[in-house]
């Protein structure tokens, strides 16, 4: 059975996000056909793939590499979140469908119930479903891709301390899709926003950062 390249686009992605290739190894198609037990056609349509969404970088010489992000590239990732994640927000309490209500509501009574009880470790992945669900009801497929990408990028830069009342942040929530069900745009933007810059604050940087790139963001603004 052929395995088509978007599989293993997403299962390279996903040993990049998890360390297992680090920042500036080599990533030869050879070693990766071999690892996912595939052939080279489908890794090195994956390898392009994951250039374009910056998780790669082919170097002369050395070929496909795994990317370096800089310091400045990690700022940005989440200064591009913090714009991106109210407007989806925005457009969710404008297009968002039943459905979509029905899953944001359950998520938010899940997490708000292990919140309380201190189950700390579901409350990480329900977060992520609670967004992605978010970004969904925005009916926007160019802004789900991006955000989708984000997600993915900001889980291999950064690590994320759990909030210190987690009570509060899934009661975020719940307001977030109170507006969202009442079609109120603006509030749904609004307090997706002082969500998101609240969660920015609790990211910190864990990929290699590469010299040249702190030393370039360092000069004057």
């Amino acid at each position: 059975m052929r395995i088509p390249a978007h599989a293993v686009c997403t299962a390279i992605r996903e040993d990049i996000v998890s360390g297992v290739f680090e920042p500036g190894s080599r990533l030869t198609e050879e070693l990766l056909a071999r690892r996912y037990g595939v052939s080279r056609v489908p890794v090195r349509e994956a390898l392009r793939t994951l250039e374009s969404e910056g998780f790669v970088t082919t170097r002369r010489h050395a070929g496909a590499c795994v990317a370096e992000p800089t310091e400045q590239e990690a700022a940005d990732l989440l200064e591009l979140r913090l714009l991106l994640e109210p407007l989806a927000a925005a457009r969710a309490a404008r297009r968002r469908t039943e459905g979509h209500l029905r899953v944001l509501r359950g998520l938010v009574r899940l997490g708000q119930e292990r919140a309380r009880r201190g189950q700390g470790e579901d409350l990480r992945s329900l977060g992520g479903w609670f967004h992605e669900t978010l970004a969904q009801a925005s009916g926007s497929p160019g802004l789900i891709a991006l955000l989708t990408q984000m997600r993915h990028k900001v889980a291999w830069m950064y690590a994320v301390e759990a909030p210190a009342r987690p009570v509060d942040s899934w009661a975020e929530h719940g307001a977030i899709v109170d507006a969202v069900a009442r079609g109120d745009a603006e509030r749904a933007r609004a307090l997706t926003a002082m969500h998101a810059d609240r969660a920015a604050a609790a990211h910190r940087l864990r990929v290699r950062i590469s010299q040249h790139a702190v030393n370039t963001a360092s000069g004057p603004h």
